[in-house]
């Protein structure tokens, strides 16, 4: 009787594991799907939206997000999501190949075009993502935090015109956010303060936004992402040293160990100032622990 009776419990407790896990499967799928071309725009949906919705960036590890190109399956998926978040002005190429429901789409920068930075068209290789082309439009908009506020309040009123959160909610969460975007505007002007004076040159162009919001100096180079750079690269940067005077060098992405004593060796302060268009922590923290070490390399470059 004992033995059955534990039996009986056992089976209860089953049951009932399994009646929750599906209860769970079925409350996570009725939840509202948003799908972001780049990090920032998942940070600033999951914190428009809290816990209400899944905000997916679907791009996987180590794959440039501007120039990645999705499976079948990966269209398959983002053609269902309830929102697909664009960042515009030429960002996520792949977009422009397949086809999405234009009702779900939402471009953050719409209301931006008057603000965006041309640049010379360039097409070049970026690792497995094949040959492609900047399009002549700087795309890194985020890097200036007041263009992040005008893009968070284009995801907030795409998210109550849908229907996927209360609107008062997303109102208030849209004020928070943007109090802290424009915090963290002040803080990176303040710590920029004259570093305008120092000329630098970045390993890839992805700086427009962030030089032109805080009067910054800044060339780019065409290197690989995370990569130890070649005697031709050193030679190029050597050049653009000589033509510029350049005392910074801004990498995208941390490189091998020996790049720092090479780059050095040319008279630059090495600083890693993460773009973060696909960085996995959250975008407020790395954009200032960024402008922190920029910061520091110019004091570095006034004391010497």
């Amino acid at each position: 009787m004992r033995e059955l009776t534990v039996r009986l419990g056992a089976g209860l407790l089953a049951g009932c594991a399994a009646f929750l896990f599906s209860f769970s499967a079925v409350e996570a799928e009725d939840r509202p799907r948003v799908v972001a071309v780049n990090a920032p725009l998942q940070y600033f949906a999951a914190r428009l939206l809290d816990e209400g919705a899944e905000v997916e960036f679907p791009v996987p590890d180590g794959v440039d997000p501007s120039f990645w190109r999705p499976t079948i399956a990966d269209i398959s998926r983002i053609q269902g999501a309830d929102l697909i978040l664009l960042n515009g002005a030429g960002f996520a190429t792949w977009i422009d190949r397949v086809s999405l429901p234009r009702s779900r789409l939402v471009n953050a920068s719409a209301a931006l075009k008057d603000r965006f930075i041309v640049t010379e068209s360039i097409t070049h290789s970026h690792g497995e993502g094949g040959e492609h082309s900047h399009e002549g439009l700087a795309s890194y908009l985020w890097l200036d935090p007041l263009l992040a506020v005008a893009q968070a309040e284009a995801v907030a009123a795409a998210l109550t015109r849908k229907g996927l959160a209360p609107g008062d909610a997303v109102a208030a969460r849209l004020a928070a956010l943007r109090a802290d975007l424009e915090a963290l505007d002040d803080a990176a002007a303040a710590a920029l303060e004259g570093a305008g004076d120092v000329t630098m040159i970045a390993t890839h162009p992805r700086y427009h936004y962030l030089a032109r919001r805080y009067g910054l100096s800044i060339s780019a180079l065409e290197w690989e992402a995370g990569a130890m750079p070649s005697p031709e690269d050193l030679a190029t940067l050597e050049g653009l040293v000589t033509q510029t005077g350049a005392k910074v060098l801004i990498w995208e992405a941390a490189p091998p160990a020996g790049a720092f004593a090479a780059t050095e060796a040319l008279g630059l302060q090495n600083v890693v100032f993460d773009p973060l268009a696909r960085s996995e922590g959250p975008f407020i923290e790395g954009f200032a622990a960024s402008v922190e070490a920029l910061a520091a390399a110019v004091r570095a470059v006034a004391a010497n």
